[in-house]
């Protein structure tokens, strides 16, 4: 089962421009543990809140929040939601 996060999170990749749409939380997990450009305190926060909300510990808002700081903080930038 996934579980959806409201309207999806489109990253664009900062050094080729790539982009992809975060549509569930399991996949901000997997993008957090196995893609992410940098391994830095935004990015540790925002797994523990992924990992937080999967476990139904927190709300998944916090989860979505923490995650869009260590997108930019890791240089994603934002894109438009289709």
């Amino acid at each position: 089962m996934e579980i959806q996060w409201g309207q999806p999170v489109v990253l664009i990749a900062p050094k080729d421009g790539n982009i992809e749409h975060i549509c569930t939380i399991e996949k901000a997990r997997y993008w957090l543990r196995r893609k992410w450009p940098v391994s830095d305190g935004a990015r540790t926060t925002a797994l523990a809140q992924v990992e937080s909300a999967m476990d139904c510990m927190s709300p998944v808002e916090d989860a979505r929040r923490a995650f869009l700081v260590a997108a930019t903080s890791a240089g994603f930038a934002p894109g438009a939601a289709m």
